[in-house]
């Protein structure tokens, strides 16, 4: 079974996640069966056609919660001794060399990324174009618009 990275944090995230799915989602679901079967015909009701559908979709999001729960490799960032090269969960200041503007991302797994925060996830192409990287490399990136050269200005283990 393929082992998941997941920062400290992110399995907290997905823990509360597994939490409400289970005491607020679950039960409201079972509450919204309830009241639609109650209005008898089956065949023709739209409300428990689609409570039937958001207890499928709730009871899906909580296998794959806890399988991904199960397979999880978690790691404390501020435990890391990488000798400063860039590795997952480090927080990386960079410098896009053509533009010089200064970014800070933090390499999380696939389920913490959040660009408008500053995580990346590790899956991502600057991440891969950092994994190893130490403060002074560049570190050129694949995008869209062609390759993009960054300086890794700083690695913090935070």
């Amino acid at each position: 079974m393929q082992k998941i990275p997941l920062t400290v944090h992110g399995a907290e995230l997905l823990k509360a996640e597994l939490q409400r799915l289970k005491s607020v989602e679950r039960p409201a679901v079972i509450q919204a069966i309830a009241e639609a079967r109650a209005q008898g015909d089956l065949s023709e009701n739209a409300e428990y056609d689609a409570a039937k559908e958001r207890q499928a979709f709730v009871e899906g999001r909580i296998l794959e919660v806890e399988g991904k729960l199960s397979t999880a490799v978690i790691i404390d960032p501020s435990e890391l001794d990488a000798d400063g090269r860039c590795v997952f969960g480090a927080t990386v200041d960079l410098e896009d060399l053509e533009s010089g503007n200064q970014v800070t991302y933090q390499i999380v797994g696939d389920d913490e990324a959040d660009l408008k925060l500053g995580k990346i996830s590790v899956s991502s192409p600057i991440a891969r174009a950092l994994i190893g990287k130490v403060a002074g490399d560049v570190a050129e990136v694949q995008a869209p618009g062609g390759i993009r050269e960054y300086e890794v200005l700083d690695v913090r283990y935070i």
